[in-house]
């Protein structure tokens, strides 16, 4: 999928809600206009009242799937997810991504950023197999690492951790991040329908 399209599908604005809990879900699927929103939280059981709701509010959940409880970390538990109707993940496991692509999901590769190793690393799981876009984290890493990151992979760059203001989130998308996922609900502030 081209890289501009996995944009417009995730996100309308340099910002992409995240939820760690249910009343962070509901809020950001009644008070956001986003088209999207990243699931931090959640099991099995919970699985389809999200869905249900997200749907409710014409959302695309992306699944943050090492934060998700209960569906196995394989092949089947992947299959499962598609069936279900999530469209998108997130995870460090690249393992995972690969089945997530056979499913026809979009697939975002969660890079941590420690050093100078890492990012090798990284590059490296990247190249291997081409997700639709990166996530890097902390969000503040330097310039010239999300350039080498762009230049490398030609990929879209979200980040997320270590965001708490506006100017971060100003200074990332001038670094050359596409997007931001954030908990922090006064950085929805301009993508707020009503509050």
């Amino acid at each position: 999928m081209a890289s501009l399209d996995v944009l417009k599908i995730l996100t309308n604005g340099p910002i992409i809600p995240a939820a760690r809990s249910m009343e962070v879900f509901k809020a950001a699927l009644t008070h956001t206009i986003v088209p999207s929103v990243v699931l931090l939280f959640g099991d099995i059981n919970s699985l389809p009242t999200l869905i249900a709701q997200a749907k409710e509010h014409k959302k695309r959940i992306i699944l943050h799937l090492d934060l998700f409880d209960g569906i196995g970390k394989d092949k089947a538990g992947i299959r499962f997810l598609a069936r279900m109707g999530i469209s998108a993940i997130i995870t460090t496991k690249s393992h995972l991504c690969r089945f997530a692509r056979d499913e026809g999901m979009i697939v975002i590769q969660r890079l941590f950023l420690m050093d100078s190793d890492s990012l090798r690393t990284g590059l490296s799981l990247v190249r291997n197999f081409k997700p639709d876009a990166i996530e890097i984290l902390p969000g503040t890493v330097p310039t010239n690492v999300v350039q080498e990151l762009i230049r490398e992979t030609g990929l879209p760059i979200l980040a997320g951790g270590l965001i708490r203001t506006r100017e971060d989130v100003d200074h990332a998308i001038e670094r050359g991040i596409s997007a931001i996922s954030s908990s922090r609900q006064e950085l929805w502030d301009p993508i707020m329908i009503n509050k």
